[in-house]
């Protein structure tokens, strides 16, 4: 569900930057933004638990399907 809002904002997003006459000016405001954000330590760090835990779930995964595949 929570993959489903972060599609559309980032459609959204996509919508209003380039079909907007903001101009580059409101471009770059946004861009900054979005780059503070990324680069925000404690957004690293989630960054870096979820690909942790989708590794974890994906090993888990084949584990489970190999039990049943046999």
């Amino acid at each position: 569900m929570r993959f489903k809002y972060i599609v559309i904002a980032i459609i959204a997003f996509l919508a209003y930057t380039l079909g907007a006459k903001a101009g580059h000016g409101r471009y770059k405001e946004i861009s900054n933004f979005f780059n503070s954000f990324w680069n925000d330590p404690k957004v690293k760090k989630a960054r870096a638990n979820a690909k942790k835990d989708v590794t974890k779930a994906r090993k888990a995964a084949v584990k489970k399907a190999r039990k049943y595949s046999k």
